[in-house]
C-alpha cells in the first residue's frame, strides 16, 4: 500500500522541480526539525534539515536517528547537530571556491535544544547526551554556527519530520521553492 501511495504521488506530481531563480546571493542558512519517538515500533525519532543557498534549497535530509531519545529536546539537538554537520561541509565547499561565508544561522523551533547549544556547561540534565552529538555546542561556541529560534509555522523542515494536512504541505513546498512547472512563465 505504501509503494502504491508513493507512486501515485509521484504521477501526479511529474510537474513539480526545485526552481533557482537568476542571481540569487550565496547566504547560507539551515533549518533543523525533529518529530520526537515519531517511529511507532522502536520509539526513535525522525530528523529533518534543510539548507539554503539565497532562496534556493541545496540540500536536505530526512532520516531516522540512530538512537532512543530520551526528551524533545534531545532529539532536535540531535537533528540540529547533523544540520550543523552538512552546514560546516558547505561552507568549506564555498570557501574553496573563493566564497567565505562567517556565523552560518541554524533556526531550530526548540528553545531547550538552543540553550543546550549555547550553554558550555554540562548539566546533569543534559549528561545523557551522546558525546558526539555536542559538537554542535562546540560549533556554535567558536562561532562558525549560530543557531537561533524559528517560531513553528516557519519551520520549513517539518516537510521533512511528519505528516501533514494538504494545506501544510502545499505551503512548505512553495517554501522550499518546488513549483509546478506549468505556472512557471
Amino acid at each position: 500500500m505504501a509503494v502504491k501511495r508513493i507512486l501515485r504521488y509521484l504521477i501526479h506530481s511529474s510537474n513539480l522541480g526545485l526552481w533557482y531563480p537568476k542571481g540569487s546571493n550565496f547566504d547560507l542558512i539551515g533549518y533543523s526539525d525533529s518529530d520526537y519517538a515519531g517511529c511507532k515500533v522502536d520509539r526513535k525519532s525522525t530528523s529533518g534539515t534543510c539548507q539554503f543557498l539565497g532562496r534556493s534549497l541545496v540540500s536536505w535530509a530526512s532520516k531516522k536517528q540512530n538512537s532512543v531519545a530520551l526528551s524533545t529536546a534531545e532529539a532536535e539537538y540531535i537533528s540540529a547537530g547533523s544540520c550543523c554537520a552538512q552546514l560546516l561541509w558547505m561552507r568549506q565547499t564555498l570557501r574553496d571556491y573563493g566564497i567565505n561565508v562567517e556565523n552560518v544561522p541554524l533556526l531550530c523551533d526548540n528553545e531547550s535544544a538552543i540553550k543546550i547549544a549555547n550553554n558550555p556547561v554540562q548539566h546533569s540534565r543534559t549528561k545523557h547526551i551522546d558525546i558526539r552529538h555536542h559538537f554542535l555546542r562546540d560549533h556554535v561556541a567558536k562561532g562558525d554556527i549560530e543557531i537561533s529560534h524559528v517560531r513553528t509555522e516557519k519551520q520549513l523542515a517539518d516537510i521533512f519530520t511528519k505528516p501533514l494536512d494538504e494545506h501544510r504541505f502545499c505551503e512548505l513546498r512553495n517554501e522550499l521553492n518546488i513549483l509546478d512547472s506549468r505556472n512557471v512563465a
